[in-house]
């Protein structure tokens, strides 16, 4: 061969760091708090709407845009923030948010075009930009009492290349949900300099301490530049059936649906009727869950602050954010990397987020939706790094 397999733009990409620590805790049996999925199933009587649909026939391609109660299903939900979106002509069901992001990037982004990602970034978002062929030009969240958007930052990193901005909020790997002024301040911007805005809120339903989701397309300007990207998978505790949606006004969902139909075409056709199930009727599941991941959040941050680190707050998401300096660490990913096998705790170190490592090498991420014995189990081991 006359050159490398994979094309230049992919082999940074060739590999996750959720992956290599998993398979790490795999091999050392370790408490694996380092990739974001709960060890629990979802609401039961959803595992039984997925059951039937499997033995009723639901085996076959559902319509390319997705299953109409599923649309209709997902139209309602949004309506709860007091936006309407049309179920045949402004909702997409996709493979899971990652594919909805990837086809948004590929559908709307031209090769040279330049995209704003926050960093540290979750890792497939410079994928995706990458095979788009378009360039990333980021902005790092300001390590303070919260993590923090600088619009000023923001404003400094637009050029007349820039075509979108991806926002995620709630916020991974930090845990942070953006405040109403810093949303305010995004949409100007993209109102301003005609941008599109690409959001990630997988994490929407997964908030605390009162602390609201703000969808950015309910913003003055935003509606008609908004693609709002969702999934089932952390709404109920189904992160395997890759459930997802785009939901947007019609030219941006048909420009999707697209580069979508050619990446899976379709996907997960008897889970489809089963989150639609979901979505209509288990929202108080949803809310439980919410009340029980707030409390293991802050079992898990007791744990760490015992055990010497520096915890970071977390008011959404997953995940809690430590610093490792005040038990004597410098790099976050060395001691990750350490950790199975020297304690028997995997977590991802958050350097591998960002395009500025050594501005972020203090920082390792935890997953705190994992069982209360689970949980104790890694603060006890943690215990020992002091």
């Amino acid at each position: 061969m006359r050159r490398p397999a994979l094309v230049s733009r992919l082999t940074p990409f060739t590999s996750t760091i959720f992956a290599e620590m998993t398979a790490l805790a795999t091999r050392t049996g370790a408490v694996n708090l380092g990739q974001g999925f709960p060890d629990t199933d979802g609401p039961p009587a959803m595992l039984e709407a997925a059951q039937r649909a499997i033995a009723t026939g639901v085996n076959q391609y559902p319509p390319g845009p997705g299953r109409q109660e599923l649309r209709a299903a997902i139209a309602a939900q949004r309506a709860g923030y007091g936006i309407e979106f049309d179920p045949d002509t402004e909702v997409l069901v996709t493979v899971g948010a990652t594919e909805a992001i990837a086809a948004a990037m590929l559908a709307l982004v031209e090769p040279g075009d330049e995209v704003i990602l926050f960093e540290p970034y979750y890792d497939s978002y410079a994928a995706s930009v990458a095979l788009a062929g378009a360039a990333r030009k980021v902005v790092s969240l300001v390590d303070g009492e919260r993590f923090s958007v600088d619009l000023d930052a923001v404003r400094a990193a637009i050029t007349p290349k820039t075509r979108a901005i991806l926002v995620n909020s709630p916020h991974n790997p930090t845990g942070t949900v953006f405040t109403r002024e810093e949303l305010a301040g995004i949409a100007a911007l993209c109102v301003e300099h005609d941008l599109i805005a690409i959001t990630d809120e997988v994490y929407e339903s997964l908030t605390y301490d009162g602390v609201p989701h703000l969808p950015l397309c309910t913003f003055p300007g935003m509606a008609e530049r908004t693609v709002t990207i969702s999934s089932a998978g952390k709404m109920f505790n189904c992160t395997g059936w890759k459930i997802g949606w785009v939901c947007a006004q019609e030219e941006l969902v048909s420009a999707v649906r697209a580069a979508k139909q050619f990446l899976t075409f379709v996907g997960g056709a008897p889970f489809q009727p089963a989150v639609a199930y979901a979505l209509t009727n288990e929202s108080a599941w949803v809310t439980a869950l919410r009340d029980g991941l707030a409390v293991k959040r802050d079992r898990l941050s007791a744990g760490l602050a015992a055990a010497g680190f520096g915890v970071r707050p977390s008011a959404g998401t997953y995940f809690v954010c430590a610093d490792v300096r005040p038990l004597g660490f410098e790099d976050g990913e060395e001691l990750c990397r350490k950790l199975p096998e020297r304690i028997g705790v995997a977590a991802v170190p958050v350097q591998v987020f960002t395009d500025t490592p050594d501005a972020w090498k203090h920082i390792v991420r935890f997953a705190f939706c994992k069982k209360d014995e689970v949980l104790d189990e890694a603060i006890e081991r943690l215990h020992k790094l002091a």
